[in-house]
Order: structure tokens, then sequence, then C-alpha cells
């Protein structure tokens, strides 16, 4: 019984790690999405586009760091006075 305790363990934590990044990759799209919707600078075809800033945050996003892209994002939102969305 205890040989397969371990493994059982080990594959429970990984799926979790596995289930906590796509909740991560997400969230990140998520805050992207609505920065550059409510924050994002007016475009040329009546459509909003992202700042330097919210750039950096969806590329950190897309790239896998979603803990520098979560960062940089929810700072731009709360910067302009806005609330970010739930996760």
């Amino acid at each position: 019984m205890t040989r397969l305790t371990l493994p059982l363990v080990l594959l429970a934590c990984v799926a979790s790690e596995a289930a906590a990044q796509s909740d991560d990759a997400a969230y990140c799209k998520k805050l992207g999405d609505y920065a550059t919707r409510y924050l994002g600078d007016a475009g040329g075809n009546g459509g909003t586009r992202p700042d330097f800033d919210i750039m950096e945050g969806i590329n950190k996003c897309n790239k896998g760091d979603t803990a520098a892209g979560i960062a940089i994002l929810e700072k731009k939102i709360r910067s302009k006075g806005f609330t970010p969305p739930a996760r």
C-alpha cells in the first residue's frame, strides 16, 4: 500500500500545479483584455489598442511569466482608478 501512496501524492501535486498555472494564464488573459478595453489608446479603426505597459504585461503572460504579467496589469489597472476583475 505504501508503494502506491507516494506516486499518487506526486501525481496530485503535479495536477494541482498544472491547474494553478492554467488558472493564472486565464486570469492573465482576462486582465489583458480588461486593460486593453478600458485603458487602451484609441485605435484607428474605432477600437482600442494597448499602451506599452499593457503590452509588456500581455507579452509576459504569453511567454509564461504569468506572475510578472499579472503584477504589471493589475498595477496598471489600479493606477487608473479601476478595480481589477475577479479571478
